[in-house]
C-alpha cells in the first residue's frame, strides 16, 4: 500500500551539479517517491520551466497544478505531502531548532561552496575554501554527538549537509584525517544510504570518482 499511495505525477527540472537541486533528490528518494527528473545545466534552462517559474530557475518541482521554485519549500512540501519516514521532528520547538541550523548552513556553509562554484576571483575562491574548511574543522566533534548532525534521525539538515560533504573534493578541500575523523565516519553512515545512492546524477557520481 505505501508504494502505491507514494505514486505521484511529478517531475523535477534539476541542475544535475548543484548543492540545492542534490538536497531535494534526496529527500524524493528518502521518501520513496516515483518523480520524472530532468537534468539540465542552469544557463540551458527549458521554456517549459520559465513558462511556469517567474525566476527561470533550477531547482523547479512540479507536482500537477502546484510549481515550487525554492528548494526549503520544496523540502518541507514533500516531507508534509509524504509523511514517511518523517525528516523534521514532531514538536514545534524542535522543528524550529532544524530549520534555525538549516539557515546556519546555508549562510556558514553553502554560500562558501556557491562562491568557489561561481569563481570570480582566485582570491574569493581561496577565502571561501578556507572558511569553509576552517568552520567544518571547528565544529567536527558535534559529529561525533549523534548517529546524524544533531539529530538520533535523519533529517532534512542532513539533507542539506550531505551534498556539501560529498563536494568536498570537486572543491579543492582536503581534511586532515585526525581532525576529522567524526566528520569522516559521518560521511560513511551518510553516503551508504541507499536514498542517498539513489540521488546522486551523473555529474556528482563523478565528483568522487
Amino acid at each position: 500500500m505505501g508504494v502505491v499511495a507514494k505514486r505521484s505525477s511529478m517531475t523535477f527540472y534539476s541542475d544535475p551539479a548543484c548543492q540545492y537541486s542534490h538536497r531535494v533528490r534526496i529527500v524524493l528518494a528518502e521518501k520513496g517517491v516515483t518523480v520524472d527528473i530532468k537534468d539540465h545545466e542552469p544557463d540551458a534552462v527549458p521554456k517549459e520551466v520559465s513558462d511556469i517559474n517567474p525566476y527561470n530557475s533550477l531547482p523547479t518541482l512540479v507536482d500537477r497544478d502546484l510549481v515550487l521554485y525554492e528548494h526549503h519549500v520544496m523540502m518541507e512540501y514533500l516531507d508534509e505531502r509524504f509523511p514517511h519516514p518523517p525528516l523534521l521532528p514532531v514538536y514545534p520547538v524542535a522543528r524550529g531548532e532544524s530549520r534555525q541550523l538549516m539557515y546556519r548552513i546555508d549562510r556558514d556553509w553553502s554560500a562558501c561552496v556557491d562562491a568557489i562554484v561561481a569563481a570570480k576571483s582566485k582570491e574569493s575562491v581561496t577565502r571561501a575554501r578556507k572558511e569553509l574548511r576552517e568552520s567544518l574543522l571547528a565544529i567536527a566533534p558535534v559529529f561525533d554527538d549523534k548517529p546524524y548532525f544533531m539529530s538520533e534521525e535523519f533529517t532534512l539538515v542532513d539533507c542539506c549537509v550531505a551534498p556539501i560533504l560529498w563536494r568536498l573534493p570537486s572543491l579543492g578541500i582536503e581534511l586532515p584525517e585526525k581532525q576529522a575523523k567524526p566528520i569522516n565516519k559521518y560521511m560513511e553512515r551518510i553516503f551508504e544510504r541507499e536514498s542517498f545512492q539513489i540521488s546522486l546524477s551523473e555529474v556528482e557520481q563523478e565528483m568522487r570518482d
